[in-house]
Formats: structure tokens, C-alpha cells, sequence
């Protein structure tokens, strides 16, 4: 779990880990160099739970790093992603770990419900496909950050790329380029929240951004990011839309 200045919400984010009906986990919190709170909140958690884990930056490096840290101390065999401001329901792990294991699926993800910021309550619910491969991912992002989990003996250990946006949407893209899929279940098990003005509710720059991303990170000849950018943007777009509405 990165974190920085997340004190408003931490707390939330940390007893939705705690709460898992699946107790065998551990969660690694790397602080990326906060300046109110947020430490002395998770440090509180840690006395009264010894699998939470803090890793304190001395500088702040941005989301791609401290999620890089983390995954170079995590001991499990399965990875799962959490912002501080996002929730998960209490049977998530529960539920995604056996799923996996029964149908020897090593990428998964879920459907997840929108908490409207202003209000604390739940919005709607983001449905999500059976299964994706790297063409269908690359129209359209389906995959929420916060209800991943990916089993390292299938898909082997992987970083994300170092960029300040976005770098979760980057990772799931090389996993599937390798010729991975990534499975849905559509079952809501996680929590978003749209907090006004956060990284990743700033849809349209994303948008500009994602054009880079495709060209310089992903690689795409030319042509194929014209084709797969539009459908990208008109995609997103519609997304955006059906949130607001």
C-alpha cells in the first residue's frame, strides 16, 4: 500500500485489511515521505498487529516506487493492491484466493462499488468481463487497482514501470502482452473512492497521458496506437460518464 499524506482515510483503508476474513496475510505499507499524520496513524496499527509492516521513504518517489518497494519485501505468494483511500469487503481474499487456486488462474480481478466522497456512501457498482487479454486491455481499462491479485507462481515476480500515472494500468498491459490473461469475477468485493482532484479521478489528463504511455512504454508501432487509443479514449469517456450519471 503506498501512502502519502493519506491520514484522512488510512485508517478506513487499514481495518478493511484487518477485518479479512482470510487471516493469513501480511500488509506492507511503504510511506512515501507524508508530511501530516499518516505514519504515526499506521504505526498505531502496528502495535496492535504484527502482520502490518511500514517501510518509511526518505524522499518522496511517487506511487510506482513505493509499490515497487513493497513488492520487493513481500513473502507471499500471492500479491494483492490497496490504496489508502480504498477499501476492501471482508471476504475479498477469502473469496479471490480459492477462486484462483480451484481454476489455476494466476491474474484476477474483481467488480467494485464507487463511494461518492462528499457523501460516504456507495455510488454504483462497476461491473467487470469474465476475461481479458492483452488486445481487449489495451481498448479499455476494465481492471481496478484495488481488487488485483496476482499468483507469483504463474506469472512470476514483476515491477511497475517508474511513471507518476498510471503505472498500474502499465503493469497489467506487460503481464497480459506475455500472453496472460486476466479474469473476471463479477462479484463486488472492494470499495473506490472518487475523491475530487486525486491521481486517478483526473480522467482527461490521463487520457493525454495514456498516448505516451502506449507509444514509449508499451511500444506500439504507429498505426496500432492510433487504432487502439481511440477506442481507448471513447471507451474511457463513456465510463466516465456512466459514473457521473
Amino acid at each position: 500500500m503506498p501512502v502519502y499524506n493519506s491520514d484522512k482515510y488510512i485508517s478506513e483503508s487499514i481495518e478493511s485489511v484487518i477485518g479479512q476474513t482470510y487471516i493469513d496475510w501480511e500488509l506492507i505499507i511503504v510511506n512515501d515521505n507524508s508530511t501530516d499524520n499518516t505514519k504515526r496513524t499506521i504505526e498505531a496499527y502496528q502495535m496492535i498487529d504484527s502482520r502490518i509492516k511500514l517501510i518509511n521513504l526518505e524522499e518522496n518517489k511517487g506511487a510506482a516506487y513505493a509499490r515497487n518497494t513493497a513488492l520487493e519485501h513481500a513473502k507471499g505468494r500471492f500479491i494483492a493492491f490497496l490504496d489508502a483511500d480504498d477499501k476492501w469487503k471482508n471476504d475479498k481474499l477469502n473469496i479471490q484466493i480459492p477462486y484462483m487456486l480451484k481454476n489455476g488462474f494466476g491474474f484476477t480481478f474483481t467488480s467494485y462499488e464507487y463511494i461518492i466522497d462528499e457523501y460516504n456512501k456507495e455510488e454504483k457498482r462497476f461491473k467487470v468481463p469474465v476475461k481479458i487479454n492483452y488486445y481487449q486491455a489495451l481498448k479499455n481499462t476494465c481492471i481496478g487497482c484495488l481488487t488485483v491479485i496476482v499468483d507469483k507462481e504463474i506469472i512470476g515476480d514483476f515491477r511497475m514501470p517508474l511513471v507518476r500515472r498510471g503505472q498500474d494500468n502499465l503493469t497489467w498491459l506487460m503481464i497480459l502482452k506475455k500472453g496472460h490473461l486476466a479474469y473476471g469475477l463479477n462479484e463486488s468485493l472492494a470499495e473506490y473512492r472518487r475523491v475530487e482532484g486525486s491521481l486517478s479521478n483526473n480522467k482527461f489528463k490521463a487520457l493525454k497521458r495514456q498516448w505516451t504511455n502506449y507509444r514509449t512504454i508499451i511500444k506500439l508501432p504507429l498505426h496500432k496506437c492510433l487504432f487502439y487509443y481511440t477506442l481507448y479514449v471513447v471507451n474511457n469517456i463513456k465510463k466516465y460518464y456512466l459514473q457521473r450519471n
